[in-house]
């Protein structure tokens, strides 16, 4: 026998099952909005679609009494600020690995230890998404294994394919954190070479009016956009971080920068972040204000 109505009771039918089903992203287990990386807006936009503010030598810092440092806090209390890209430079010193830039004696961090930071900020708060660049004076090798065992290596993210993940999409997955390396690259798959994944600018800059724009490592098709935005005279100063840090000149660079370009920057970063007006430029790049 035809029953025309019966085609439409399974069709509601089917329709309330996949509402119960598919869970609904935008809130969490307890009904309230999801943040990714402090905002919900941001959730749905993939990793080439984001700012992130970022911080330059993020592990040379004076609190820990580093001499010449790049920022005041170190890697725990960068994270725990805002920031979410971090620069890190290793080297092995005295037979075992360290976070430092050009001489250790200068200031260093145990690899594990700076790691164990990261983790601990992850596993604090599972709607964020953190980035590391390394600038690499150590084997992948011995790299994997200190992250290994912090824990990191499981949260790595590995790009797969040409369309990138969106926030959302590497929370769900619990892989919250992208490795880059300038100098090494994979395997494993998550462990990526810095200039197949980014492209970004000049770095070596004495004053305000010698900051660039121009195309320095990686390529037109690295997908993500690193800006350099600090002073060295040599020596980094918190005085020079202070001024060009200021909106009038870090915002007007940026949208220079995006313009030269063509793309949206993922990461700007800047020395002592704590001067100047880093988030609140972050925040107009990324449309929030």
């Amino acid at each position: 026998m035809h029953r025309p109505w019966l085609k439409g009771v399974v069709m509601w039918m089917w329709l309330v099952l996949a509402c119960v089903s598919t869970p609904d992203r935008s809130t969490d287990t307890e009904g309230q909005e999801v943040a990714c990386n402090g905002h919900p807006s941001m959730c749905l936009r993939t990793l080439d679609d984001v700012t992130f503010p970022g911080t330059h030598n993020s592990m040379s810092n004076a609190d820990a009494g580093w001499l010449a440092p790049n920022q005041q806090h170190g890697i725990g209390q960068q994270l725990e600020d805002g920031i979410r890209a971090l620069m890190l430079d290793t080297m092995e010193w005295n037979g075992e690995p360290y976070l430092c830039h050009g001489y250790c004696e200068l200031g260093a961090q145990p690899l594990v230890e700076g790691l164990q930071e990261i983790e601990d900020f992850l596993s604090g708060d599972r709607n964020q998404v953190v980035l590391i660049i390394f600038q690499d004076g150590i084997s992948v090798e011995t790299t994997v294994l200190a992250m290994e065992e912090v824990g990191l290596a499981e949260r790595a993210w590995a790009k797969s394919d040409e369309v990138l993940p969106s926030l959302q999409d590497m929370i769900d997955a619990e892989t919250r954190l992208v490795v880059a390396a300038e100098a090494s690259g994979p395997p494993p798959d998550w462990y990526h070479h810095a200039w197949d994944l980014f492209a970004d600018t000049p770095y070596s800059f004495t004053d305000v009016e010698a900051f660039s724009c121009e195309p320095n490592r990686g390529t037109e098709e690295s997908p993500l956009f690193l800006v350099n935005h600090w002073l060295g005279t040599p020596l980094p100063t918190e005085e020079g971080a202070r001024h060009v840090n200021q909106t009038d000149v870090l915002l007007r660079r940026a949208e220079q920068c995006e313009r030269e370009r063509q793309r949206r920057i993922n990461v700007l970063a800047v020395d002592f972040y704590h001067d100047g007006d880093l988030f609140s430029v972050v925040d107009q790049l990324n449309g929030l204000n």
